[in-house]
């Protein structure tokens, strides 16, 4: 079981509103309706969590306590809102301004189609979504509340998805507000700009706690493993990969793959002892270790970890909340650094890799289990997975911090396969072409202050960053293919303006 699908169970509240003045009877119908819906949605299978239906929405006060109870309830993720007749939405104010859990305004219809030849004014009050969610949409605008608005029948396979994708960017929310990170080595690549950050504003905002530890403590934790653990956890790398012969069985290496297995052993077990869900590492401080660990980091990338090289932890903390919006679905998601380009006229390309550390889940084939020198750090020979990453569409997350705010950029890429072989570049890599083109992607990343550093992801969607961001409260920037350099332009200074930030 991978760290990402060990969680804590979740569930998304539905919250149903009307009022008293349609009678009893109608609102029998009405809860009855809003329990087939909620129940529906569960059938679906579509969504990542259990919705829970709660009793019909009537008055201030009970709307008041259900939001109380959702924001003091651990396995909330979030509120469905809808409302199936007509709720007077100043009853509404106590709650949604209390409410401190992501909001999600379900603007749908109990029945698909019209009885045309049977509808009467029965039927119009008992289904009037369309008047009732104008209404609670006024007072939810009024209020400035973030919240996402999903149009469209409760049954419909796009609406759903489009739910599901909310609601996976709600769980990663809910796991940002209690996430760890432990910074091995305790610091940033030495004169680096981009990777540093508030992490006391970080802590306020998205609920990260990060903190930095001796490597002399991690290198402790690694002479602790017991060679009993090390032989087994080689029984498992000598089957999920090709090995070189240098790290097989009597090979010359093989004791470096040793050590590779007690680096992986024994930093899990500090990060779970200590409850971390991510992690850095920096090649500037590996006192005490034989080697940098980079296949280390593959395997717990892989295992639902995030990671961050040179001490990145907001990187770190984006690539473990992309493993949990992810999990369960195909596609991976991987640290990643872009490294160098293919300036071809026509043919632009960008070579995103690192020295060792990238996440086997975006390799298109087995990977191969290699081992290299390695000029940075000074340290022994480190073992490496060896692979290149699977076409097709992908996103880039980073996170940057402006002075005042968070800004989250997200670039929409097309990952290609390699047209030529790169046999002297022995590691982990992706080769893709950002949205609309090399030069605006490009152009616009750098305008925007996006680092060298990103969460790659094949299975999180555009969509769900900006869900996430919104409800985070950061400033999202989306970079895709319909990116105009002069709007994005506007939209920078605009933002400052926004979020009131003086130079």
């Amino acid at each position: 079981m991978t760290r990402a699908s060990e969680r804590t169970a979740r569930e998304l509240w539905f919250l149903t509103g009307s009022q008293h003045l349609y009678g009893e009877e109608t609102l029998k119908r009405v809860a009855a309706n809003s329990m087939h819906v909620a129940a529906g949605m569960n059938d679906a299978g579509v969504l990542p969590v259990k919705v829970v239906w709660k009793p019909v929405l009537t008055g201030p006060d009970a709307i008041r306590d259900v939001c109380l109870a959702a924001n003091a309830a651990p396995e909330c993720a979030g509120v469905i809102t809808w409302m199936h007749t007509f709720s007077p939405a100043k009853m509404w104010i106590a709650g949604l301004t209390r409410l401190q859990k992501p909001l999600v305004h379900l603007h749908t219809q109990y029945n698909r189609d019209l009885p045309w030849g049977e509808i009467d004014m029965d039927f119009m009050n008992l289904n009037q979504s369309a008047h009732g969610d104008r209404e609670y949409g006024f007072i939810a605008a009024r209020l400035r509340l973030e919240r996402k608005v999903v149009v469209g029948h409760w049954q419909d396979p796009e609406a759903l998805q489009e739910l599901a994708g909310w609601a996976q960017a709600a769980i990663a929310l809910h796991e940002s507000r209690d996430l760890k990170i432990a910074r091995f080595g305790g610091m940033n690549m030495r004169e680096v700009a981009v990777t540093g950050g508030d992490r006391v504003e970080a802590q306020i905002q998205l609920g990260w706690s990060v903190n930095g530890y001796g490597v002399g403590d991690l290198a402790a934790r690694v002479a602790e493993v017991s060679d009993a653990d090390v032989d087994q956890k080689l029984e498992e790398y000598d089957e999920s990969y090709t090995l070189a012969s240098a790290l097989r069985r009597g090979g010359e290496k093989r004791e470096n793959l040793r050590y590779a297995a007690r680096q992986e052993l024994g930093m899990r077990g500090f990060l779970d002892e200590g409850g971390f869900g991510a992690f850095t590492t920096t090649f500037e401080d590996l006192h005490g270790l034989k080697q940098l660990p980079g296949f280390a980091c593959q395997r717990l990338m892989a295992q639902g970890y995030g990671f961050g090289a040179e001490g990145d932890w907001k990187t770190a903390a984006l690539v473990r909340l992309a493993k949990v919006m992810s999990a369960g679905r195909g596609g991976g998601v991987s640290f990643m650094e872009d490294y160098t380009y293919h300036l071809a006229k026509g043919q632009e390309r960008i070579l995103g890799a690192h020295m060792l550390e990238v996440c086997p889940s975006i390799a298109d084939a087995k990977p191969t289990l290699e081992v290299h020198p390695l000029d940075i750090g000074g340290k022994a020979d480190p073992p490496r997975l060896v692979f290149t990453a699977r076409p097709g569409p992908a996103v880039n997350a980073t996170l940057a911090d402006m002075g005042g705010r968070m800004r989250l950029i997200i670039a929409e890429v097309d990952v290609v396969t390699p047209e030529h072989a790169m046999p002297k570049l022995p590691t982990a890599r992706a080769l893709w072409i950002p949205r609309p083109d090399f030069k605006r992607g490009a152009q616009g990343w750098i305008e925007a202050g996006g680092g060298h550093h990103a969460a790659f992801c094949q299975s999180v969607t555009t969509e769900e960053w900006e869900d996430f961001g919104a409800m985070a409260g950061l400033e999202v920037i989306r970079l895709g293919a319909d990116l105009d350099l002069r709007a994005l332009r506007n939209e920078l200074r605009w933002n400052d303006a926004a979020f009131k930030v003086a130079r």
